[in-house]
């Protein structure tokens, strides 16, 4: 055993997860202009909804691994198990909450949803590391 207790470095869920959401920042507007031209003011308000919802999605996922991984590994497995649930389910309510307001267009929400979650984890994908060495994402490229 090391002589640096459990969960005293830096938490790579948060940093990933701080990654995804610096990430969408150039890929909002991108959607939400084409909501917006397709479906109009309805479609761009309901994609940047959409965005939001993601995001803190993938901040609360982080969050909630961060702190689960520093009391055990079983309190990990439980809490991302009843975390997908309950982000699932809060998803559903988030959705469901507006879904009759006169700004909600439910195609371009529910494509924004689903390209923004599956897009930010593909892209993601490409800089995380992966390794023991440095857990969360990939360290810069040295130069020389």
């Amino acid at each position: 055993m090391g002589d640096t207790p459990a969960g005293a470095g830096p938490a790579p869920e948060t940093e990933i997860a701080r990654d995804l959401a610096r990430r969408s920042v150039p890929l909002a507007p991108v959607l939400i202009v084409a909501c917006g031209l397709v479906w109009g003011i309805e479609g761009a308000m309901s994609s940047a909804y959409a965005v939001a919802l993601v995001v803190v999605n993938f901040l609360v996922a982080a969050a909630l691994m961060a702190w689960a991984a520093r009391i055990s590994v079983a309190m990990l497995m439980g809490t991302v198990l009843a975390g997908y649930l309950l982000r699932l389910g809060a998803l559903t309510l988030a959705v469901a909450a507006v879904r009759h307001a006169a700004w909600v267009e439910l195609l371009p929400l529910g494509l924004t949803l689903l390209v923004t979650h599956l897009g930010l984890l593909v892209w993601e994908a490409r800089h995380v590391s992966l390794s023991l060495a440095f857990p969360g994402l990939k360290p810069p490229a040295q130069k020389g």
